[in-house]
């Protein structure tokens, strides 16, 4: 009986809750300095991924309807990272320089101008943006002085039908971090001093609302004595009781803001690689988790389909999959000498899980 209830409300809370495309970004420092960018993607239908290095020298034209006019430009730096499908577009990736960028899912809030005379010589599709500051800049300093200088407009991308609500996560090799946000369809840009982004709501209502939580503490509770009566917490973690544990976006910005900034710091850039892994590891949505609709042969569940850490320092991007768990390294700088002078991709579908039986090794 009480599962049945337990599913009942289930599905009547998730048949009015929209898909998530629930995607967490954290930051973590080294003691030898290297900041290490890391983050998880998450989507309501099947994405064909693709790896993709875009070298220096590349003409990049304007995803807008044919005609219409945008901005076409040659890429300056090359960079490596995931993309959705055989495009140019990247959703993470590390340009030649240690620039990070990440494109974030924004629903409700994005709003993008229309194409119009007053902005067509800077148009760009929203997918096409943080393929553009990977292409033209080489650190947050110069992102800031000129990530107005593209526009990204109301246009669909073509392969998902829709036009795309993003934020963007910039990151440098210094740490310096910002997230810029297209809203009353204009860019706007914020410090980002913890490196963590999620999703709608804006980026500063994230960072009002961690003010919510800040009796938080890695430290367990000391036991009170109420009388004659001597209290103990339950078990380990009582300074966290009270953290957010579902799945909404403030829920997992709390989350990624406390376990981030939390973390003890590993020694070296390669060690803060494999533990930032670790901690994205708590924002992993099982398939079917989180659903828009209660009729299961409907709905795509929203799920974690892949998870990447970037290593701005070493120039490395690491990434591993829904569908297979085995964690790949790449070098930008070798990804881009095998590229060459043009676009080089690899569909990340040829990999799945293995499993490697050891029963004939016991001793």
């Amino acid at each position: 009986m009480l599962r049945r209830l337990s599913v009942a409300v289930l599905s009547g809370t998730l048949a009015f809750a929209p898909v998530a495309n629930a995607c967490t970004g954290i930051h973590l420092s080294a003691k030898d300095g290297t900041v290490i960018a890391g983050r998880t993607m998450e989507f309501g239908e099947p994405v064909d991924w693709y790896l993709t290095a875009v070298p220096a020298g590349i003409e990049i034209k304007p995803e807008v309807p044919e005609g219409s006019g945008g901005m076409t430009y040659t890429t300056k730096y090359g960079a490596v990272g995931m993309t959705a499908f055989e495009t140019t577009d990247f959703v993470d990736a590390v340009n030649d320089q240690g620039l990070y960028v990440g494109l974030f899912y924004f629903p409700g809030y994005a709003s993008y101008p229309e194409l119009s005379d007053e902005n067509r010589d800077k148009a760009l599709a929203p997918q096409q943006y943080a393929s553009w500051l990977l292409a033209n800049f080489a650190s947050v300093d110069e992102v800031k002085a000129h990530y107005n200088d593209a526009t990204p407009v109301a246009v669909k991308f073509q392969q998902l039908g829709e036009i795309l609500p993003m934020h963007v996560r910039v990151t440098d090799k210094t740490g310096q971090t910002v997230v810029i946000e297209p809203t009353d369809k204009a860019l706007k840009i914020f410090d980002a001093p913890l490196g963590v982004i999620t999703n709608s709501p804006t980026y500063d209502w994230h960072m009002t609302n961690l003010s919510n939580f800040v009796n938080l503490s890695v430290v367990n509770v000391p036991p009170v004595k109420i009388g004659d009566v001597n209290l103990e917490a339950a078990g380990q973690g009582a300074g966290m009781h009270g953290l957010p544990g579902d799945f909404t976006p403030p829920s997992r910005f709390v989350r990624a803001a406390v376990f981030s900034q939390s973390a003890i710091p590993s020694e070296t850039g390669a060690e803060a690689i494999g533990q930032a892994f670790h901690l994205l590891n708590n924002f992993d949505i099982p398939y079917g988790a989180v659903r828009s609709s209660s009729d299961a042969s409907k709905d795509e569940p929203d799920y974690t389909q892949w998870t990447a850490v970037a290593d701005m320092a070493a120039g490395t991007w690491s990434f591993k999959t829904y569908a297979d768990q085995q964690v790949r390294k790449i070098s930008v700088a070798d990804a881009l000498k095998v590229a060459g002078s043009k676009v080089a991709h690899i569909d990340v579908a040829k990999w799945k899980q293995a499993f490697e039986d050891i029963s004939k090794t016991f001793k």
